[in-house]
């Protein structure tokens, strides 16, 4: 007997399920980057206490630049092997142009927020500038990134899910069977008129 597909129902659970364990491992990464763009920022601005001290002190959209950098070249590693390696990938090259490109749009909206307090609001402490560029626009900038890589970066899968979709909407349905599991027989065109001549006899 053909199974029957998976109500909407069901496909719309499997399609959550999916999406919050895509969104667990992906905050995972992206907790991961974070504290490596943090420091990495901090320690460029500001230094370490008592050790060292910062080598872009007056430079924060460099040391942010730099940071990020470093930050995304890690995410793109953890969420290529892990995140979305389930998805079937593009081409390393093309998929690691796209995430430069997506990661480029999320660092413009943490320098957006870093430089709006900088230099607007006159905000120069080392508190205004995590809370703005590593709070604020971090948070923008990550979901952002997240809808990105799912949508364009991490997408030939979802391709194929959809257009095996598409064809099984498209598909006739299938033959009903009868209790022995066989498909009836279709009817005789000439079963009418062997009838016919049975009455007639």
């Amino acid at each position: 007997m053909t199974p029957e597909r998976p109500g909407l129902v069901a496909r719309l659970r499997a399609s959550y399920q999916a999406l919050v364990r895509e969104m667990a491992k992906f905050g995972t990464i992206g907790a991961m980057a974070f504290v490596l763009d943090t420091l990495l920022y901090n320690v460029l601005v500001f230094g370490v206490p008592g050790l060292v001290e910062g080598v872009l002190p007056g430079n924060p959209l460099t040391a942010k630049v730099i940071a990020t950098s470093v930050a995304t070249v890690f995410s793109w590693l953890g969420n290529r092997l892990w995140t979305f390696r389930h998805r079937i990938s593009q081409p390393m090259a093309g998929e690691f142009a796209l995430f430069v490109f997506f990661n480029a749009v999320g660092l413009g909206i943490a320098l957006a927020c870093l430089g709006f307090s900088r230099y607007v609001l006159g905000l120069d402490s080392q508190l205004a500038d995590n809370i703005s560029g590593n709070g604020i626009g971090l948070v923008l900038g990550t979901l952002f990134r997240f809808w990105a890589y799912r949508t364009f970066v991490f997408r030939k899968e979802l391709d194929a899910e959809e257009d095996l979709e598409a064809a099984l909407d498209q598909a006739p349905p299938a033959a009903p069977q009868d209790m022995s599991g066989e498909t009836p027989a279709a009817p005789d065109a000439a079963s009418p008129a062997q009838g016919v001549r049975a009455r007639g006899r």
